[in-house]
């Protein structure tokens, strides 16, 4: 004999209509029934309520007719845990409001995000990015041509390009394969987030200092800075900060703590790190003992001044975030009322000298250093050397 059917608890029109109802809300409105405030009279802000009135709105537009007051929030609780055990949201808490799966972002705002994406699969060669670009890409076409082509056009992009492949597809195509370590970035991302030491071959010494081998270092962040991608690490013996430019190393990579460190040490040598980076000027982080002594306050900063001229003033004048510690001061103006001169003060560790006189030296005879005498000389010095090149 056979068994009666079981009514489903979805089964009538009314339900099914407020089910479905409210993952059309969902879907609409990631993050919805979050409030970082209190209510005016300093209540609990109940999210269930935002829910519903959205739920209700759509309705409404849909010509779908409810009961009035309908559904109640215990209702839309009862709702959400059905849709937690059909795996449609996850079985945890949203304390920062409700979507469903990875949709967590409007249309506006994964129209920035998408942007973001192709600038940095397009210029900085993250061929991480890419492949997830690419997909966008093809799922997303339908939405662009809805959106009249405004979905997939750039209206923000960063110029900054690699001047080096960084996509080992890339190379494969162009038959221009470099063993580097961008063939080994998954390994190396892993031992971010998991704290894992490794182990890489340092094969390019472009300077002479002799930075060639093996290296066993706790791997931080990958940073792109202009031109290049960089690894910010440490040195597993003796803990010294680096920024190290990715294709100097070769493909070797290996993990030699399977265990790690955890992502709070990581996090907090990363902080570390990333001080000495707002403190100087540039991407180098001096040695050992430099970096000790500026992180315990005891290493005497460089007072550099710097006078800017008539060609470059308002390009100096204009950016005044370039640094947390500079100053600016306007000089004495000539019979039109324009600026003669404007000067630049900044406290810089002496590791930066060198990387800020390569941005003093972009503007050749619009600028003169003052001070420290040292940087003076050297200058005054690459200002006769070249010189002597054109005479």
């Amino acid at each position: 004999m056979a068994k009666k059917p079981t009514p489903h608890a979805y089964a009538d029109r009314l339900t099914f209509d407020r089910i479905m109802l409210l993952i059309a809300t969902l879907v609409n409105n990631p993050g919805i029934g979050y409030s970082n405030t209190e209510t005016s009279d300093g209540k609990y802000h109940d999210a269930l309520l935002e829910v519903r009135s959205q739920l209700q709105k759509i309705a409404a537009e849909f010509s779908i007719e409810f009961p009035e007051n309908y559904p109640a929030t215990p209702t839309i609780r009862k709702d959400l845990e059905t849709l937690r055990n059909y795996g449609i949201l996850d079985k945890r808490m949203y304390r920062s409001g409700y979507y469903l799966g990875t949709g967590a972002m409007t249309r506006e705002e994964l129209q920035v995000a998408f942007q973001a994406l192709a600038s940095q699969a397009k210029n900085q060669g993250n061929a991480q990015v890419r492949r997830i670009y690419e997909k966008l890409t093809k799922l997303l076409r339908g939405l662009d041509i809805e959106l009249k082509g405004e979905l997939f056009y750039p209206v923000r992009q960063h110029l900054n390009r690699a001047i080096i492949y960084t996509d080992p597809v890339e190379m494969l195509d162009r038959q221009k394969n470099q063993n580097t370590l961008f063939h080994k970035l998954e390994t190396v991302e892993t031992a971010i987030v998991r704290g894992q030491a490794i182990e890489l071959y340092r094969e390019k010494d472009y300077y002479g200092k002799g930075n060639i081998g093996l290296r066993r270092i706790w791997p931080l962040q990958l940073i792109y800075h202009d031109i290049a991608w960089y690894l910010i690490c440490q040195d597993c013996e003796n803990g010294h900060l680096t920024v190290e430019r990715v294709n100097r190393f070769s493909d070797h990579c290996e993990i030699i703590d399977p265990e790690g460190r955890g992502l709070a040490a990581q996090e907090q040598n990363l902080k570390i790190a990333q001080k000495l980076l707002k403190n100087g000027w540039g991407l180098y982080l001096g040695k050992p003992e430099q970096q000790q002594a500026e992180l315990e306050g005891t290493l005497k900063l460089q007072k550099v001044k710097v006078r800017f001229f008539e060609k470059v003033i308002g390009f100096i004048l204009e950016g005044d975030r370039r640094h947390p510690r500079q100053k600016i001061k306007e000089g004495p103006k000539d019979s039109s009322g324009n600026l003669l001169y404007v000067d630049y003060w900044i406290d810089l560790p002496d590791r930066s000298l060198n990387e800020f006189s390569l941005w003093v030296n972009k503007h050749m005879d619009s600028a003169q250093v003052l001070s420290p005498p040292s940087l003076v000389e050297k200058h005054r010095q690459a200002a006769r050397d070249l010189a002597a090149r054109y005479s």
